[in-house]
């Protein structure tokens, strides 16, 4: 994916009404620490455009990025950090729940795992909830370049035990540092997205 124009179009609150978008929507999921925004900057090749906070826990919005006018990637609220109260957490998971059963243009869930760890309860809370809305998961393996190259085959399969994923589960370990994984996921989101087949066909007239 080539960026071409990059606009943060709307930002959304747990009161906000959400956006009735005509291009096809790619969210991302995971917890507040596990690299989210470092990432979203990563696939748009900017270095600070996804606010990165200082304090975990701090972005309570849903942000549409409207890349190309072509498609958008959705970063939706972080989970699990401790020091949120409940009721915040709860007001959360409502505002992502209401947009996983009403969004008509979300094409896939990517969720972000820290390859350096097992997945905690509240990743396989959430893989599972993102099933439940009928959707399967597309698992992103954070913070790759944290690991030395050894240990990562390791890694990878105690995140898919973790998950209980299928052999037909996809899982891209990716390096906010190295951009190791960027071109997987765009190529993914494309075809998702149905953009490739229409990029492939430009290319060869």
């Amino acid at each position: 994916m080539i960026i071409r124009s990059l606009e943060l179009e709307t930002v959304c609150g747990i009161t906000s009404k959400l956006p009735e978008n005509v291009l096809p929507e790619i969210a991302f999921a995971g917890k507040s620490n596990v690299g989210k925004s470092s990432l979203i900057n990563g696939l748009m090749n900017r270095k600070s455009f996804a606010r990165i906070s200082a304090t975990p826990g701090k972005t309570q919005t849903i942000n549409f990025y409207n890349i190309n006018q072509e498609l958008y990637l959705v970063d939706l609220p972080g989970y699990g950090y401790a020091k949120v109260s409940e009721q915040e957490k709860q007001k959360w998971g409502k505002m992502i729940e209401r947009y996983l059963h009403s969004s008509k243009q979300l094409r896939a869930v990517f969720l972000l795992i820290d390859i350096r760890h097992d997945p905690s309860a509240n990743d396989r809370q959430m893989y599972d909830w993102i099933l439940s809305q009928g959707y399967h998961p597309i698992i992103i393996a954070t913070k790759l370049d944290k690991l030395k190259r050894s240990q990562v085959a390791k890694h990878v399969k105690a995140i898919r035990q973790g998950l209980k994923l299928d052999a037909e589960s996809v899982l891209i370990p990716f390096s906010a540092v190295t951009k190791q994984g960027r071109d997987e996921i765009w190529e993914l989101a494309e075809e998702l997205c149905g953009l490739r087949k229409e990029e492939e066909g430009n290319l060869g007239s």
